[in-house]
């Protein structure tokens, strides 16, 4: 990784700006998951160790512009508070009169906390005017919000690329992010193993394309394996198909022939006659090969021989990266094909294992693997744009070491 980070920097005394992903999920004013919260208190409680004046700054939700209090950061700043030892000032607008003093009343060694950057339309807008106000806050702009470096918003690239700020730095975090997932991409220790699942192939098309070039071995599960089963003739009911997608997922598998990698598909899945509606409602299954899927009746999950074939084919990798479930895992029926590969991976000693973030994040986690891997992104998009091999935004304006 060649971007300088907040090691590289004297933060002493100086007015650091800090771009976190504090986007947890709230419940009547509780918040229910304080992993980014957790993830966000190294780069910080560092900052504030060493002299800073720290400036905080987040997205919650989706709030489109308008100051709307359903999607207010008091909660979380409350709790940073409660972790930072009582050193935390919460802004009630984001660069307005009360952000104005709080920053303005900041002491070495304390943090601010601004309202919801979504509040203010200059956000998802890149307004020049919201993005030099922001900078006035600041000497040094840390962006240690891996889960937004692929948006081109106002606090996470545009500040820096105005030009507003002149010293843009990376927090542990990202930096985590990029050595971790960044390195096993381009220098991977082989074999490489690369397991993709989730429901559309639309999702993931550079992806696929990337990873083949990359990986020695590329799984398909997940709702996207029917839209290549397909590709190859096979009966698939009414599983979810991309039919737009058929002639790319026939270039995909006469990619992967021609580079000489291997593209494993399912060759069982267990099937139902209807989506289970709600999700997690108990139905009729049965398991069948690959070719002998009814046409009335739709794959949700890998089968038991498929399971075992995915197993065999992480078991020698030095390399792993998953992004997606294998199969409607809300539902405990259809979750065995996830929680097999989750094993299948935590099993897999000695070797590098990653989880892109999104749905594979919280599948691991809810089955409680989270402990046997290497690396679980705090990004689902992101680093589903890094395994796509494309520049993040907020990653692309840091200063180059």
């Amino acid at each position: 990784m060649n971007k300088k980070t907040i090691l590289d920097v004297d933060v002493k005394g100086k007015r650091c700006l800090v771009r976190l992903d504090l986007n947890v999920p709230i419940k009547d004013g509780v918040i229910t998951d304080e992993n980014r919260i957790d993830g966000a208190l190294p780069t910080v409680k560092y900052l504030m160790e060493h002299g800073a004046k720290v400036i905080l700054c987040s997205h919650l939700g989706k709030p489109k512009g308008t100051f709307n209090m359903k999607y207010t950061l008091k909660p979380v700043a409350d709790r940073l508070n409660e972790l930072l030892g009582g050193k935390l000032t919460f802004a009630s607008d984001v660069v307005g009169a009360s952000a104005d003093k709080a920053v303005a009343e900041c002491k070495d060694g304390q943090a601010v906390l601004l309202e919801n950057l979504r509040f203010e339309s200059g956000e998802e807008g890149r307004d020049e005017a919201f993005c030099k106000k922001l900078a006035s806050y600041c000497d040094i702009y840390v962006n240690d919000a891996f889960g937004t470096a692929h948006r081109s918003h106002a606090s996470t690239a545009a500040i820096v690329e105005y030009g507003f700020v002149k010293t843009a730095v990376c927090g542990f975090l990202i930096e985590k992010e990029l050595s971790i997932m960044g390195d096993s991409l381009e220098n991977p220790t082989r074999p490489f193993v690369a397991i993709l699942g989730g429901a559309k192939v639309a999702d993931k098309l550079n992806v696929i394309s990337n990873l083949l070039e990359k990986c020695d071995t590329l799984v398909i599960g997940g709702g996207m394996a029917y839209t290549f089963l397909k590709a190859q003739g096979y009966e698939v009911g009414t599983s979810l198909v991309d039919n737009e997608k058929l002639d790319y997922c026939k270039d995909m598998i006469a990619k992967a022939s021609k580079l000489g990698k291997k593209l494993i598909l399912p060759i069982d899945c267990v099937i139902t006659a209807a989506f289970p509606d709600p999700i997690d409602a108990v139905v009729a299954v049965e398991s069948v090969d690959v070719g002998k899927l009814p046409a009335d009746k739709m794959g949700l999950d890998i089968g038991a021989k498929t399971q075992k074939l995915f197993a065999e084919a992480v078991q020698s990798a030095k390399t792993v990266i998953w992004n997606g479930p294998m199969g409607v895992f809300e539902n405990p029926i259809f979750a065995k094909g996830t929680i097999a590969v989750a094993k299948a991976l935590a099993d897999c000693k000695g070797a590098t294992t990653i989880i892109g973030g999104g749905d594979s994040a919280a599948a691991v986690a809810q089955l409680g693997f989270a402990d046997k891997m290497t690396h679980i992104s705090t990004g689902g998009g992101a680093s589903l744009e890094l395994f796509e091999g494309k520049v993040l935004p907020g990653i692309a304006c840091l200063n180059n070491k």
